[in-house]
């Protein structure tokens, strides 16, 4: 098995990609070891010194290390354990697991005409280009023109966040939805 790897926007966080589906569909975040429980693999890979969070996309693991570990010490253990991971055949999630932290792209009939336009523009075209990144972008809510979002993976903590979601995502959605007027992040 080649496990390859990409740098992300975020210096904390390495994207890897094993070449086969991890959660297709979905996604899931591990902000902490104790979060892992319901995941092997984060669980194998929170083992290695210096990691601090997990996250899993369609077909790659964004890992996301303490400042005070290198990456050059930190990677070759990370890719040992999903290597074995995958090598053992075990589960990415456990069986009696809910589903990920996707964000809600399903169509509410609860939702506003307004509403759901927004998880339409974030579905086709923020999350993929976020995905691309290492991350994912989980919608919150609408209120009084602000859109509130919860960013995942590689944005979490990412010094470029601010910049994507104020001058990417909040000008996109104000050019398409007169209604917004503000993106805010959720934390």
């Amino acid at each position: 098995m080649f496990i390859q790897t990409e740098s992300t926007p975020n210096p904390a966080t390495l994207k890897f990609l094993p070449g086969q589906p991890v959660l297709p569909g979905d996604t899931a975040d591990f902000s902490e070891p104790q979060s892992a429980e319901k995941s092997p693999l984060a669980a194998r890979i929170f083992k290695v010194r210096g990691v601090i969070r997990v996250f899993f996309g369609h077909d790659f693991i964004a890992v996301s290390k303490s400042p005070s570990f290198e990456w050059a010490h930190i990677k070759p253990p990370i890719l040992g354990a999903i290597m074995e991971h995958y090598q053992l055949g075990a589960p990415i999630m456990s069986p009696d697991a809910q589903p990920g932290t996707r964000s809600d792209g399903g169509q509410d009939t609860q939702d506003t005409a307004v509403v759901k336009q927004i998880k339409e523009i974030l579905d086709s075209r923020v999350r993929p280009a976020v995905a691309q990144d290492g991350g994912d972008i989980v919608f919150h809510g609408f209120e009084r023109g602000v859109v509130y979002l919860h960013m995942q993976g590689a944005c979490a903590g990412c010094p470029s966040s601010t910049i994507t979601l104020k001058m990417g995502i909040e000008n996109l959605l104000r050019h398409y939805i007169p209604e917004v007027v503000e993106v805010r992040p959720v934390i």
